[in-house]
């Protein structure tokens, strides 16, 4: 059996301030979002993902791996924006299986007009808090962790012994 290592009170701190911090930014410019360019995060980082790449289309597996969803949560995602006319759906052509998700001319304008309130909101709610100097130490602690976790193995070891 595994020995528990606890926390200790500055680790115990540091977790609960991640938690509740990306939470709160989280949270923030979601509402911000919503009120400015009625877009939730989740549309506004599709759009983006899309606008960045040749012919504004990636394949729903691709895009699925870059936002962290799952395929399940991307097809009700992208079924919504498609009922906006933000993207439209394609077959691969040399891929019957595949589908790209695309987007469209609307989708485009909705996120050239979202970006300058994004950004304000962005900034209000990290970018100024955080003093110029620790931007990029925090940036670098924060993709060392992304670093860290995309070479995690892909099914952590329980927590306890016997639970799954």
């Amino acid at each position: 059996m595994t020995e528990v290592q606890w926390l200790n009170e500055d680790e115990m701190r540091l977790w609960r301030a991640f938690l509740e911090a990306s939470s709160r930014v989280l949270q923030q410019v979601e509402a911000d979002m919503k009120a400015a360019a009625d877009l939730t995060f989740d549309d506004y980082e599709v759009l983006v993902h899309l606008s960045e790449t040749p012919g504004r289309r990636l394949r729903m597996a691709e895009l699925s791996e870059r936002l962290l969803h799952s395929r399940s949560r991307l097809t009700q995602r992208v079924d919504r924006m498609t009922k906006r006319g933000l993207i439209e759906r394609e077959k691969c052509p040399n891929d019957g299986r595949g589908t790209f998700a695309v987007l469209t001319d609307t989708g485009l304008e909705a996120i050239a007009s979202a970006a300058p309130d994004h950004l304000v909101s962005v900034r209000r709610a990290l970018i100024d808090i955080v003093s110029p100097g620790d931007i990029a130490v925090l940036a670098d602690r924060l993709e060392s962790i992304v670093a860290a976790s995309e070479t995690a193995t892909p099914k952590p070891a329980p927590l306890r012994p016997g639970s799954n």
